[in-house]
């Protein structure tokens, strides 16, 4: 448990040193292309992400799930060499898929984007950069070797390239082309840097590369490809796909408010992904306590999880004031319903990660599937009620039912009850004869 608190620390120090560093950026962008410029900017970032999102895998997953001496805590060099060239050459097929992607969705985005036909070119490039930059394989390494430090300041790179880029752009391209320009620049720094430290903890040999040496050897492997996969889609579902159809239903303008709101009220949801980061090496690394380790992690997140959303209701309105503009305080409430989504996002996350850890990637997806096709299927019909709260409900929704879902499952299981159930019984007591 001190190894998880000390990786969190870590990760919660990165992510702390990215939201400060995401308020300056925000700001400058906000204030200087107003609510239909950083609309339009917020619909190309989401594209960008939805493309990645989708076309590519969750591979730092496989990298802690395979790479583990499963005798022993500690890496086994010779399986995590395997298990990472395994992660590279699914990355290629990711990169290639999702360039084919990235072309057919811009030349279709005219009928169903708000976003202006000049900037179709640039908005191409951008899902192409981003999709070329995916870094969860390096992201696995360095988690995989306990290198939580390393990791971050590679990290680092993002927000301070994005910071110095939006400065760039408000001085020399005051508009949505130099503000992207930034944001590609930040992509392909981060991924320049996590690859270089990644690789100096453990070298990358191009021999390993292979599709076919992981699932030979184990069992089951292309489903939990597939269900993590499904997994991280889904997740992109529940964010980038949602910021894409506000702004298909409610036109750019409400797409930029709606991604101020969110940017400020779910920024829980980065912390429930932190903890998951952090406590899913420890949940497959050792079994024996990891009931008990997620029940006290959700308990950690969920007084951290009431205690930011009484924050945000006390301080969310001057704050969005302060840092986007006055004309975007319409979007407070909003703000205010996606912080409380963040919150329950923010218990769920180690549920989900003990689902993951025992194997059950398919069961966490299958939790995840229904609650996120309600809200998208939902949307419209909940902006055309009450806007950018709608969505904002939307989203709520989801969260609720998919934390309930997580539980459910997890009491279900029976690996988990033999950790539970036994706590009230005696050492000593004979098992129950069977029944006749």
């Amino acid at each position: 448990m001190q190894r998880v608190f000390a990786n969190m620390g870590w990760l919660l120090g990165g992510r702390g040193f990215n939201a400060v560093l995401s308020l300056v950026y925000l700001a400058i962008a906000a204030r200087t292309l107003g609510t239909v410029g950083f609309g339009q900017m917020a619909l190309i970032i989401a594209l960008g992400q939805a493309v990645t999102g989708f076309s590519s895998f969750q591979t730092w997953q496989f990298i802690v799930r395979w790479g583990a001496d499963p005798d022993n805590p500690g890496v086994d060099i010779a399986r995590a060499r395997e298990a990472t060239g395994f992660a590279v050459a699914l990355d290629l097929v990711s990169m290639i898929g999702g360039t084919i992607a990235s072309a057919a969705l811009v030349l279709s985005a005219p009928l169903w984007l708000d976003v202006p036909p000049d900037l179709m070119w640039l908005t191409f490039w951008y899902c192409v950069i981003s999709v070329m930059t995916i870094r969860t394989t390096p992201t696995g390494m360095l988690r995989l070797h306990n290198e939580y430090g390393r990791a971050t300041g590679a990290e680092a790179v993002q927000p301070i390239i994005r910071a110095g880029g939006a400065g760039l752009a408000w001085w020399l391209m005051p508009d949505v082309t130099g503000f992207i320009l930034a944001f590609a620049a930040s992509e392909i720094g981060t991924a320049v840097s996590l690859w270089w430290v990644a690789a100096r903890v453990q070298p990358v040999s191009l021999a390993s590369v292979s599709l076919k040496a992981i699932p030979a050897r184990y069992d089951g492997v292309w489903r939990f490809v597939l269900s993590t996969n499904l997994s991280g889609s889904l997740a992109v579902a529940g964010k980038q796909v949602m910021i894409l159809l506000v702004g298909t239903f409610g036109g750019a303008y409400l797409a930029g408010g709606f991604r101020i709101a969110n940017q400020l009220g779910v920024a829980l949801i980065a912390l429930a992904q932190t903890i998951s980061k952090a406590i899913l090496p420890e949940l497959v690394q050792s079994r024996d306590g990891a009931v008990e380790m997620a029940r006290r992690m959700a308990n950690i997140a969920a007084i951290a999880g009431v205690t930011a959303v009484i924050t945000a209701i006390l301080f969310g309105r001057p704050g969005l004031a302060l840092i986007a503009g006055p004309e975007f305080t319409g979007f407070y409430w909003a703000m205010i319903i996606l912080s409380i989504a963040g919150a329950v996002e923010l218990v769920g996350a180690s549920l989900e990660s003990l689902l993951i850890s025992a194997g059950k990637a398919h069961v966490a997806f299958l939790v995840r599937l229904f609650p996120t096709i309600l809200a998208l299927v939902m949307l419209q019909m909940a902006i055309e009620w009450k806007g950018a709260q709608g969505a904002g409900f939307a989203v709520l929704g989801s969260s609720l039912l998919a934390v309930v879902g997580f539980y459910v499952a997890i009491v279900n299981l029976k690996q988990f009850r033999l950790v539970v159930e036994p706590e009230d019984k005696g050492a000593d007591t004979p098992p129950a004869p069977p029944l006749p």
